[in-house]
């Protein structure tokens, strides 16, 4: 995307330079409208959908290998349970373990008011809306702490609402997983 929006930023650019020098119009209507207007746009356009479409069908991995995590959000806070390595549910709170180089799914919840469950480095955001459960799925290609936030103004402590998610290998889990006693999944 980055790559399209920079070919069609750089092309607007180069026409602006021309018309600011005063480059006479030796071009058609046709060329500009039809050319530059249509063909170009519609090309990048298309390689943007072709990429998007790519990417989506690689994060949206068939198979059993899927790991199902609950984020249950209130204000301020996110409470994750997530499966430990013997497969029992552990709750952290603003810390979400997910195993690196597998698909999860995320099942969204609010208790309150919409909020926001992102992750900039692995993808968009997805609302938690009271009374509904979204499913979004991601993928961390790599071991390591990501970032997370809600991006959606809930209030006055909203920017306090921050969260880490811990991407780690699954042959060596965490010992906040091993360690943790089995507990209850949220409703």
């Amino acid at each position: 995307m980055a790559t399209g929006a920079g070919l069609i930023t750089a092309f607007v650019l180069a026409m602006l330079w021309g018309a600011i020098r005063g480059a006479p119009r030796k071009a058609s209507f046709r060329v500009w409208i039809v050319g530059w207007g249509l063909v170009f746009t519609m090309t990048v356009l298309g390689v943007l959908l072709a990429s998007a479409l790519w990417t989506g069908e690689r994060i949206i991995a068939r198979g059993d290998s899927v790991v199902r995590v609950q984020a249950h959000a209130s204000r301020y806070k996110w409470d994750f349970v997530q499966p430990a390595p013997g497969g029992w549910p552990v709750t952290t709170r603003n810390v979400l373990y997910v195993p690196a180089g597998q698909p999860f799914e995320v099942e969204i919840r609010s208790s309150d008011v919409i909020h926001s469950f992102w992750v900039p480095r692995l993808g968009g955001k997805m609302d938690a809306i009271p009374g509904h459960v979204n499913l979004h799925r991601l993928q961390a290609d790599r071991p390591g702490e990501y970032a997370g936030q809600s991006a959606e103004f809930s209030g006055p402590g909203y920017r306090k609402m921050r969260f880490t998610l811990i991407a780690y290998d699954p042959a060596n889990p965490p010992s906040a997983l091993i360690d943790a006693p089995a507990e209850k999944a949220l409703p």
